[in-house]
């Protein structure tokens, strides 16, 4: 069943679709990139299931005036081929977390001949099997353009789909940079327990709580680092079993899980460093808030976290699954603060230049103008690239480009 408050689809109309359950770091750029795209040469509308834990997702895309629809699970690409026949949009644009994700909804809309059709992947595991890597290259011919989040992700990406490189975008991840700036933040102290501000220098990691996010590690640093204290702002299934760890490993009382927060300037506003020690990654948007926060960053090598921390430069890269490089590290910052205030002013600098909310949004409404430079009734600028929309059956039009 499709629910939907009263819309009138217009030929500018782009249907955002994701089948997560939960609000995480892909549903975060979601709500960044409906939030800041032009209103007046496109009309965005989110595309969801009724998942409990989508509460926040939707809260936001209400704040930022987008209009919802939801659907059923159980006949996912029956439903969506059915909202396309309605709404007829320009672009169908489908965030992925994983790398078969929204697989019915973009088959749906290839089917239905959406004009654009549009993947964002936000993490990417390459197949294991050639039988996993054939079925996401049938998937990719359903799919217009991809959008890497990473020249790292892109590259894997190009390597599992037909047409790979003709198909494969490279849009890094952004947020709202104003939500990070002193004059945004307000009071920074009381949005933590008071037991907690006594002085100590303070280490966040803002993280879902699954294994990808190699918190387990941070563990192993923070008992090498008896003087610290680290906070773990963030919720997932491995919460009980990573403050057990805590507690058996003696650093239950330094190492402090706040849950899922919506203060994160604020809790960036309070720390010294910021640390993300993941096995591996998109291009975390926790990473490119703290930049936006002016702090120094600890991450892993791995994924597309080296496109954002420089080394030595806005951060430092350690080994993933490596507790003693990460102690290292933080060991060095939290002794040379001089060293630790020059990496976080040339991080913000760099998430200016490079993250910010406006420029995804721009980059990615490029992407689209190409898609549907021929469709009628659209305004295009004369900038972008050559495209030839030809709707074969078969989908085999990028095989011609």
């Amino acid at each position: 069943m499709i629910s939907a408050p009263r819309y009138r689809p217009t030929n500018k109309t782009v249907l955002h679709y994701t089948d997560a359950s939960v609000f995480g770091g892909a549903e975060q750029m979601i709500v960044t990139l409906l939030a800041n795209i032009d209103r007046g040469r496109w009309d965005p509308v989110l595309v969801h299931h009724g998942d409990s834990g989508l509460a926040e997702l939707l809260e936001r895309a209400r704040l930022a005036r987008i209009p919802t629809l939801q659907i059923g699970r159980e006949q996912t690409g029956r439903d969506i081929g059915h909202l396309i026949r309605q709404t007829r949009p320009a672009i169908f644009h489908a965030h992925l977390r994983w790398p078969l994700a929204c697989e019915e909804g973009l088959i749906a809309a290839a089917r239905a001949r959406t004009p654009g059709v549009v993947a964002t992947q936000q993490l990417f595991v390459p197949p294991a099997s050639r039988r996993g890597l054939l079925r996401h290259k049938l998937v990719s011919l359903a799919v217009d353009r991809y959008i890497a989040v990473s020249h790292h992700m892109g590259a894997s990406l190009r390597d599992a789909c037909f047409w790979g490189e003709r198909k494969v975008r490279v849009v890094h991840n952004g947020t709202d940079l104003g939500a990070f700036r002193e004059d945004a933040r307000g009071n920074t102290q009381m949005n933590l327990p008071l037991s907690l501000v006594d002085g100590r220098p303070v280490v966040l990691t803002v993280a879902r709580l699954v294994p990808q996010k190699g918190v387990q590690c941070l563990l192993e640093a923070a008992a090498r680092l008896p003087d610290v204290l680290f906070l773990v702002a963030g919720e997932g299934p491995d919460r009980a079993a990573l403050e057990q760890k805590a507690i058996g490993d003696g650093v239950g009382q330094r190492v402090v899980f706040l849950g899922h927060r919506r203060d994160v300037p604020q809790l960036l506003a309070r720390c010294d460093v910021f640390v993300l020690p993941s096995l591996y990654e998109g291009l975390p948007v926790s990473v490119i808030e703290a930049m936006a926060a002016g702090k120094p960053v600890i991450a892993t090598r791995v994924g597309g976290i080296e496109e954002a921390v420089k080394d030595r430069i806005t951060g430092l890269l350690v080994p993933p699954a490596d507790g003693t490089a990460l102690a290292e590290a933080l060991q060095c910052l939290l002794a040379d603060r001089r060293l630790a205030q020059a990496l976080g002013a040339q991080a913000r600098v760099r998430a200016d230049l490079e993250f910010s909310a406006e420029i995804v949004a721009s980059r990615t409404t490029h992407i689209y103008e190409s898609l549907v430079k021929n469709v009628p009734g659209s305004r295009v600028p004369k900038t972008v690239e050559p495209f030839t929309v030809n709707r074969g059956a078969a989908r085999q039009r990028v095989a011609s480009r």
